[in-house]
C-alpha cells in the first residue's frame, strides 16, 4: 500500500423492484475520515446489473490508481464472480453466453487500476453501511418511480434483453 495513501472501504448494494423492473444502485466510500455516497437508479434493470454497477461506480469515483480498496457486497454474484474466478473464465471465453458482458467489461477495466479485495455481507442483516447502500439503492429505483421521476433506460439491459442467445448467469 502506498504509505500516503489511506485504503479505501467501498460498500455496495443493488435494488430492483421486479426483476427486471425498476432499479437502482448505493454505494458508500469510506477513505482517510471522509465518506461519499452515491447512487442512480433506471427505468428497467435487473438486481444483479445494479450489483455490479455498485462496484464500478464506487471505484470509478477513485481519483488516484492503484488504491487499495476492500468491497463489501451483498451480492454473491459479483463476489463469487471475482474470488472465484468466473470472471476471468468468460473474459477468456470472449464473454460468449454471459449476462452483463457490457458491465463486466467496464468493471475490468476500472478493477485493473487498483488492488481490490472482495468481501461478502450477508445481506439486510444490520451491517449498517450495507443498510445505508440498500436504501439508497431502493430510493434510487423504485422509489423514484413511486415519487413520479423519470428514470433513464438501462442500455445495456435492453440490448441483452433483446438478443437471443441464451446466457449463463450463476445466482
Amino acid at each position: 500500500m502506498d504509505k500516503d495513501r489511506p485504503a479505501i472501504f467501498l460498500y455496495t448494494d443493488g435494488a430492483s423492484s421486479g426483476n427486471p423492473g425498476p432499479g437502482g444502485y448505493g454505494v458508500v466510500l469510506r477513505c482517510g475520515g471522509h465518506e461519499k455516497e452515491m447512487s442512480g437508479g433506471f427505468a428497467r434493470t435487473t438486481n444483479n446489473r445494479m450489483e455490479l454497477l455498485a462496484v464500478i461506480k464506487g471505484l470509478e469515483a477513485i481519483k488516484w490508481d492503484n488504491a487499495v480498496v476492500e468491497v463489501f457486497s451483498d451480492s454473491t454474484y459479483v463476489v463469487k464472480a471475482v474470488n472465484e474466478g468466473w470472471l476471468q473464465g468468460w473474459e477468456r471465453k470472449g464473454w460468449k453466453k454471459v449476462k452483463n458482458p457490457d458491465l463486466w467489461q467496464r468493471f475490468l477495466a476500472v478493477y485493473r487500476r487498483h488492488r481490490v479485495s472482495f468481501h461478502w455481507l450477508k445481506g439486510h442483516a444490520g451491517h449498517p453501511e450495507n443498510e445505508r447502500c440498500d436504501a439508497l439503492a431502493v430510493a434510487a429505483g423504485a422509489g423514484a418511480v413511486a415519487r413520479g421521476e423519470v428514470l433513464p433506460v438501462d442500455e445495456g439491459y435492453e440490448a441483452q434483453a433483446t438478443s437471443s442467445d441464451t446466457l449463463i448467469d450463476f445466482e
